[in-house]
């Protein structure tokens, strides 16, 4: 009897082969105590885990193919900077001498805590990486125990093999082309987690999240991943087996298609031009922005320079970072955001102000530009940074999680004093344009305000909806309640476009609601022209524009955003996503 589960798409795409279940060696993590004579032998013994990890690492790292995503290499150094990080290197250490107890229970003990650490982080890219986190912990205790960290795939007889795993790790997917991995699916991980990211960009159909997925499949069997709506199917009959074999040439061809829009500009049938940029996380990414025509960035997430270290990134340093990026741009804009963290994420940056249990909410306490107002010398150097940068082609500063007026102007000062320090210095810096994120709903209904003190705007759509709707996403008890289509969602995303297009000013919205191709029409509608989206989307955006005319797409929104009923949103989008300039 055929089984259909409901998971979380990541790599679009349709496949259909033979279950191969990973069976990687586990271990259970003992307990026991340790004699004083013996704690110098202990440590030894997890100093050699901890080597031998990261020989692993290193070589899975120069074992990866010249024609694998970007990505790849940068995930693995991740895991490499964690392990190497002293929260996993050395605390466990400092633990087994304290409670003279044996290496894996100390490994456990401080596993646990990043756990509850990384499960307090409001955002959801930076919480999946507990996942990261627990990948490397797990590698150390196998080779504690004496066991391997390979996924066992040797004895794969099959070309058309699906992976069903509990959990993939960026390394394991080093070994994807030479196996002939066609598709994978897990129990676990987020649409923001590194194994949902990898699968976009290995371009395989993936599914995860799908809690139980591997205790239902038998080695073997027959099953289909379908990674454009999350679905994974468990020994289809033959009706099902020809209609997703159909689909799949569909989706073949359809893949064909858009790769030949690449040089083709974003002009809306009715002659309108639409800026369609990309969302970056490392100077790696510049090369998956190129392959697609990006015109810019839209949303450089530098807080990556901040995690997992004892101090803060030099100005230097992080100059480093912005010029290679501004240079590999090639005269494209990019949007550098500024530092969006809070304690809760780092705290040994901040001593005396690392305050932990200081807030029951995180992401209602000290984080985003409130932890950058409050910090003021961390604040100003990366805008120092970020100036210098701007020396070596367009760059444009966007401040994260304003709420106010009043934060706007302190942001302000802070940027002319930074400017000020640079000149006196006598240093070369760019001129620069200013903006903020749009993502909390206080900033929303004050945007014209807003608006007069800055160049543009972005909304950061995945907070935004968020915050409106109060619903963590990342919540399994209550994800099903986020809906980007709730009618008090897409009234406040109007009023922002309508506000700024009013005062003539730059707006774009960077969340996933850029990237997905179901409210593309909507937007333009809306009135917004501006995009900034996952590289792996701009492709499907940008067929949709071209098919787009915005003066007939205006009567349409108006209908969707005069609906206040949810239940109705979906016949409503349905209606609206028939709409294309021939029509």
């Amino acid at each position: 009897m055929s089984i259909v589960l409901h998971g979380v798409a990541a790599g679009k795409g349709i496949a259909i082969g033979h279950a191969h279940l990973i069976t990687r060696g586990t271990a259970e993590v003992p307990q026991y105590d340790i004699e004083a004579s013996r704690i110098d032998a202990e440590v030894a013994r997890f100093e050699t885990a901890i080597k031998a990890t990261r020989r692993e690492l290193e070589q899975l790292r120069n074992a990866i193919p010249e024609n694998a995503p970007t990505e790849l290499g940068a995930f693995i150094s991740l895991h490499l900077m964690l392990l190497t990080d002293v929260t996993l290197s050395r605390e466990p250490i400092d633990i087994l001498k304290e409670q003279h107890i044996n290496a894996e229970w100390a490994l456990k003990q401080q596993s646990d805590k990043l756990s509850a650490q990384f499960d307090s982080i409001d955002d959801a890219y930076l919480r999946e990486r507990k996942q990261d986190m627990l990948q490397v912990v797990q590698r150390i205790h196998n080779h504690l125990a004496g066991l391997g960290n390979d996924l066992n795939l040797a004895d794969n007889p099959f070309e058309d093999t699906i992976l069903i795993a509990h959990d993939l790790s960026p390394a394991d997917t080093v070994l994807f082309k030479e196996q002939h991995i066609t598709a994978f699916v897990t129990d676990i991980g987020g649409p923001t987690s590194h194994t949902a990211i990898l699968g976009r960009s290995l371009n395989i159909p993936s599914v995860i999240g799908l809690h139980n997925a591997r205790s239902l499949i038998t080695e073997n069997e027959t099953v289909i991943v379908d990674g454009i709506n999350g679905i994974l199917i468990i020994a289809p009959d033959e009706p099902v087996l020809n209609e997703y074999r159909r689909l799949e040439r569909e989706y073949r061809s359809h893949k064909r298609e858009l790769n030949k829009l690449k040089k083709t500009a974003a002009t809306t049938a009715d002659g309108i031009n639409i800026e369609l940029s990309a969302n970056i996380e490392s100077a790696e990414d510049i090369k998956a922005l190129h392959a697609v025509g990006a015109d810019g960035v839209g949303l450089f997430r530098s807080e990556f320079l901040y995690l997992n270290r004892d101090t803060l990134p030099t100005e230097d340093e992080q100059y480093e970072v912005y010029s290679g990026i501004v240079k590999k741009m090639k005269g494209k804009p990019l949007t550098i955001r500024t530092v969006d963290l809070g304690v809760d994420k780092n705290p040994r940056w901040f001593g005396q102000n690392a305050t932990p249990n200081g807030s029951l909410n995180p992401a209602l306490g000290l984080t985003g530009i409130r932890l950058c107002l409050a910090e003021p010398v961390m604040f100003r150097t990366q805008m120092r940074a970020i100036l210098r940068a701007a020396a070596h082609g367009p760059v444009r500063l966007m401040w994260p999680m304003i709420t106010s007026v009043s934060e706007v102007r302190q942001c302000h000062v802070h940027l002319e004093t930074a400017q000020k320090q640079l000149a006196e210095r006598g240093e070369t810096f760019g001129d620069i344009s200013a903006g903020c994120m749009i993502e909390i709903p206080s900033a929303a209904l004050t945007v014209g305000s807003i608006l007069k003190l800055v160049d543009f705007i972005s909304i950061g759509t995945n907070d935004l909806i968020q915050y409106v709707l109060s619903v963590d996403r990342g919540d399994d008890a209550v994800s099903h309640l986020y809906q980007p289509s709730h009618p008090a969602v897409l009234k406040m995303v109007q009023h922002i476009i309508k506000t700024a297009n009013r005062m003539e000013k730059s707006v774009s919205v960077c969340g996933e609601m850029a990237g997905d191709t179901t409210f593309t029409r909507l937007l333009l509608g809306m009135g917004l022209r501006r995009f900034s989206m996952n590289p792996n989307n701009l492709l499907a955006v940008k067929n949709i524009v071209l098919q787009s005319d915005t003066a007939k797409l205006e009567d349409a929104a108006a209908k969707i955003l005069r609906n206040e009923d949810p239940e109705k949103s979906e016949k409503l989008f349905k209606q609206l996503n028939l709409i294309t300039g021939d029509a």
